[in-house]
């Protein structure tokens, strides 16, 4: 008798393995609970194996059967991806579900207004992100958990190969009180006495504190922070000062004090923002048309992005 499943069902299999949890599964497939509760039951009834310990309040843990369905599922989701990238090649267009991984510092500012721009030229693409570090999102590209990554070109493995689109020299953000607020730039001499406000995420903060140690300088830390509305809160309100790449859209606080962004003398080492792939990964007609999609998107911001007019670099 054949086995009768579906793709989405295998779906619902991965996505308990990969959060533990069906409420979890659920928010990350977008689907109601009862719906991944069934489909798993739906699964271990056909196949004939259990794939997961329940444990009351805590969870679900795979068997070692489900870990092995669990990879073959995998496998068996990537082809059918590759089979709906074959149609799109053979047929010219441009369809499927595509997930973004970005940076979590400036997802806010970018990948909203670039997403919406895609999926109103492209109405079949379904895309979806995940916000992470620099480091998180070398392994979500590893793992074939993201299609692409925007970002920055820090440490970038040679697994993974970046695709550059604009580059974005640090700007100081700045209270309005602050006695350095005042001046067309400033170097890190003048900023070395103040405190600082750390946007304290793998690779950016030794980028940030590199400004100084190249000086010979030590950053005078005051505050750390891994979330941006929390550190442009903390700089307008007195804390210190902080070192950014990306512009938010307007001059103000989260709270909505205003706050300065002023270039940093001394010609810096500026950030390279730009679409991360793996290399063990073939480009489909989507990701192409996505890459271009995006690139055009992200230089035609490049003022707002960078509170620099001009053309792009």
């Amino acid at each position: 008798m054949p086995l009768r499943y579906t793709l989405r069902q295998l779906e619902y299999l991965v996505a308990v393995g990969e959060a533990g949890s069906i409420v979890a599964a659920a928010q990350q497939v977008n689907v109601s609970p009862p719906s991944i509760s069934a489909g798993v039951s739906h699964l271990e009834e056909e196949l004939g194996v259990q794939l997961f310990v329940r444990h009351h309040a805590q969870g679900l843990t795979p068997t070692l059967a489900g870990r092995k369905l669990l990879d073959q599922a995998q496998l068996v989701l990537r082809q059918a991806a590759a089979l709906r990238d074959l149609a799109g090649e053979l047929s010219g267009s441009v369809r499927g579900p595509l997930l973004i991984g970005c940076l979590s510092s400036f997802a806010q500012v970018v990948l909203p207004g670039l997403r919406r721009s895609f999926v109103d030229a492209y109405p079949e693409v379904r895309i979806s992100q995940i916000e992470a570090d620099q480091a998180e999102l070398f392994s979500l590209l590893r793992q074939a958990r993201v299609d692409l990554a925007l970002t920055y070109d820090l440490d970038l493995p040679g697994d993974l190969k970046f695709f550059p689109m604009l580059e974005l020299p640090p700007l100081v953000a700045i209270g309005e009180d602050h006695p350095l607020g005042h001046l067309p730039e400033v170097s890190v001499e003048e900023l070395a006495p103040h405190p600082m406000v750390l946007l304290d995420l793998p690779l950016s903060a030794d980028y940030f504190l590199s400004f100084f140690s190249q000086q010979d300088l030590r950053a005078n830390i005051a505050e750390r922070t891994r979330d941006m509305a929390v550190m442009r809160s903390l700089v307008a309100n007195g804390f210190g000062y902080s070192i950014v790449n990306v512009r938010p859209l307007n001059d103000l606080a989260p709270d909505g004090r205003p706050l300065r962004f002023i270039p940093l003398s001394g010609n810096p080492r500026p950030m390279r923002m730009g679409m991360l792939m793996s290399t063990a990964v073939e480009r489909s007609q989507l990701h192409r048309t996505f890459l271009g999609s995006a690139d055009a998107w992200i230089r035609q911001h490049r003022a707002r992005l960078s509170g620099s007019p001009g053309p792009a670099a």
